[in-house]
């Protein structure tokens, strides 16, 4: 495995709730992966130990991201970077780049660490790859050293950050936590851009975490994330040879709700109903979609690990959406 940095608060604990095994209607053990960290918390911090491991290697003085408005993953690298000593630079997805965004959610904390924001049109952002090449060229001509992390942090190099999780997943069944050591039937969690469902297809075979595993995809279609997990299984399998096994990945496309960042009225009310019942906050882009169509997914794994990845700014920057549920 290669080089990486201690970022992360870890173990994150496993936790389960018999309200929400009542609600889900099966037994879901959580992966509290939402308490990584601090205000970084959440999976990119996995995936960040590795590549911000490459960027100081390779003398980096600033990084280079992309997402959506409220990017976890761009609030995450921000925050990091400016804990090493970096700059970042953040290219975001809007539908109105001319009108600078309010400063609500993950944007108020990219501001809070000094991230630059450069908000770009979903059409350019079809050409991500292309447009941070070209600012880390302009950036370098000027004499710096640019480093690019692709959106999501879902590269080879990322994706290991979770074969790690599902290792620090058999360490605790081993020790009887989590109902362990008997692995679980299926792990479930968000996926938004593949790397973490790569890692996690690795990582549960490869740890004996659980032979399935649930996808649910909160953009996209299961073509696609087929298409995309599967690149970069490769790609790590080539980085770390040993990881010659993978889970069979599921991915599932029917509970992305409207639209990205959009959830449902139904996704709304189920979310709401799980933080009143269980005091478990998820958010309306990845993990509330995600553990909603763990609610309906038929049939339901008998035991199943949930990833929860974070997402708490991504919620509080949607309090208008949620003002008829409360």
């Amino acid at each position: 495995m290669r080089d990486k940095l201690a970022l992360a608060h870890l173990p994150t604990p496993l936790w389960r709730s018999d309200a929400l095994d009542a609600l889900i209607g099966t037994q879901v053990w959580v992966k509290r992966d939402d308490m990584t960290g601090g205000a970084e918390a959440g999976n990119k911090l996995r995936k960040l130990e590795y590549l911000m491991a490459e960027a100081l290697a390779e003398r980096a003085s600033v990084v280079l991201t992309c997402g959506g408005l409220q990017s976890n993953h761009a609030r995450a690298t921000a925050i990091v970077a400016a804990r090493l000593g970096l700059a970042s630079c953040l290219f975001l997805r809007t539908a109105t780049p001319s009108l600078p965004p309010a400063p609500s959610g993950n944007v108020l904390l990219d501001r809070l660490v000094g991230a630059e924001i450069r908000l770009i049109s979903p059409d350019d952002y079809r050409s991500r790859g292309a447009v941070m090449a070209r600012a880390a060229a302009e950036l370098a001509s000027r004499g710096a050293r640019p480093y690019v992390i692709p959106e999501g942090g879902s590269n080879a190099l990322g994706s290991l950050g979770y074969v790690d999780a599902m290792r620090e997943v058999r360490q605790q069944l081993d020790l009887g936590l989590g109902g362990g050591p008997e692995p679980f039937d299926s792990v479930v969690f968000a996926c938004g851009s593949g790397g973490t469902a790569a890692g996690i297809a690795l990582g549960a075979s490869e740890w004996e975490v659980a032979a399935e595993a649930h996808a649910m995809a909160v953009c996209d279609d299961a073509t696609y994330f087929e298409r995309v997990v599967g690149r970069i299984v490769v790609d790590a399998q080539r980085l770390a040879p040993e990881l010659d096994r993978r889970a069979k990945l599921t991915v599932v496309d029917r509970f992305k709700g409207p639209a990205y960042a959009v959830a449902s009225d139904e996704q709304r009310r189920f979310i709401v109903e799980v933080a009143r019942r269980t005091g478990l906050l998820v958010d309306p882009v990845y993990t509330g979609k995600a553990l909603f169509g763990l609610s309906k997914l038929e049939p339901k794994p008998r035991r199943v690990l949930f990833i929860h990845t974070g997402g708490l700014p991504g919620l509080l920057a949607q309090a208008d959406a949620f003002a008829g549920e409360l």
